[in-house]
């Protein structure tokens, strides 16, 4: 029988058992039900080319390489999902005061993660920063203006995004990147902007991604950036940093805008060598792990996918396959009603689970996420990386505290 032939090494003896016990079975059923009678499981199956190349480099930055310079600066967030910026500025050492997040699902994961944390939103707060009011009235009961330490916000980034517009028809209304005219989420930058002049915090990281930068030729973010100079911040250039560059296994850019009030000069730290996915995705996760579900493919997806070289695309279902050697393409998100679309493992033809996307993203393995596994997907690709964010925070509080 074929499928006692899964049992060898993983050779080319091993794939050619695969291929055939694949190639004989009816391709709309699940690939788990294959090959159950087996005794095996997805995680069993190889890729025509496998383990040929893999990651013999140094290990990726973690949140526990990193010394504590915040030395108990507070901090409070805004935007916050899953706390990807919290648990960087949290790692350097500063002192976690509020955090506001609309999502109900998304403050479950904070709250479940931190319980000591304060967190402002369902069910016990709207935790919506467009509404000011309620937002000031919250911070009002636990910090004064000015705020000796640091405002930290992404506010949604869907309408300055060319991945989210690229979901949509090119003859749509929707295609062009509507920015600032988008009718709740284009003006959440100033709410943020007007919150940060309300409380005069020391200093502010604004997180989007590049497309903020540029949209309108730059203009809506000169306007914000206005805003702050003139209420006393000294604002540095906005740069976009690639999370590859400092010790995360994944290309993955993003935009910061950071002010002061006080003088100094920011910069990021220098540079680091780009780490290959395989240092975080060689090992895999246990089977009792957080977040481990990986996806049952239909059989006719494995048939495709086992096909692929290290770096190829699926053109059919638009997924990569990693080469471990190089950092990940980016984890990506999703849309409103669906989990982002995962990239395919280096060794094993499937797509990664949430826990592996959560690597590759510098979550430790002990960082939870709850709610319907699309949701987690969904928390993970919004993420600022921690160790990006912890990054950041070491070289904020070396130039202004």
């Amino acid at each position: 029988m074929l499928t006692s032939k899964l049992t060898a090494e993983r050779d080319d003896d091993g794939f050619i058992a695969q291929a055939e016990l694949i190639a004989t079975a009816d391709s709309s059923i699940d690939i788990g039900d294959l090959l159950a009678p087996a005794g095996k499981t997805i995680d069993d199956l190889v890729y025509a080319n496998s383990r040929t190349v893999s990651w013999k480099g140094k290990r990726p930055t973690n949140l526990n390489d990193f010394d504590k310079v915040g030395e108990g600066i507070p901090v409070v967030s805004f935007f916050t999902g899953c706390g990807g910026m919290d648990l960087g500025f949290e790692a350097v050492g500063f002192k976690h005061t509020a955090a506001f997040e609309f999502n109900e699902i998304f403050c479950k994961t904070l709250r479940l993660n931190r319980p000591q944390w304060k967190v402002f939103g369902p069910p016990y707060h709207s935790g919506d920063v467009s509404k000011i009011d309620e937002v000031v009235s919250s911070l009002s009961s636990i910090l004064k203006a000015p705020f000796e330490g640091v405002f930290v916000g992404g506010p949604p980034c869907q309408p300055f995004s060319i991945a989210a517009n690229q979901r949509f028809s090119k003859a749509g209304d929707n295609f062009k990147r509507v920015g600032f005219e988008h009718e709740k989420n284009g003006n959440l930058l100033f709410d943020f902007v007007n919150l940060v002049i309300e409380f005069l915090p020391t200093a502010f990281v604004i997180e989007n991604v590049p497309g903020l930068r540029d949209l309108d030729g730059g203009q809506q973010l000169s306007i914000a950036i206005g805003r702050l100079e003139r209420a006393g911040y000294t604002v540095a250039e906005p740069n976009v940093y690639n999370a590859a560059d400092y010790g995360v296994p994944q290309y993955r850019q993003r935009m910061f805008v950071v002010g002061s009030r006080k003088p100094g000069e920011f910069a990021m730290p220098e540079k680091k060598p780009h780490v290959g996915s395989g240092s975080v995705l060689s090992k895999l996760p246990s089977k009792n792990a957080f977040n481990h579900d990986t996806r049952n493919h239909r059989v006719q997806s494995i048939n495709r996918y086992m096909r692929l070289d290290y770096g190829q695309r699926d053109q059919l279902g638009r997924v990569d396959r990693l080469d471990p050697t190089r950092p990940s393409k980016t984890v990506i998100a999703g849309g409103t009603n669906g989990g982002g679309r995962s990239h395919l493992h280096p060794e094993i033809p499937r797509t990664l689970s949430v826990r592996e996307c959560a690597r590759l993203q510098t979550f430790p393995d002990d960082f939870k996420f709850v709610g319907p596994t699309a949701r987690q997907f969904t928390q993970v690709g919004n993420a600022v990386p921690p160790v990006l964010a912890a990054a950041l925070a070491t070289q904020l509080a070396k130039s202004y505290f």
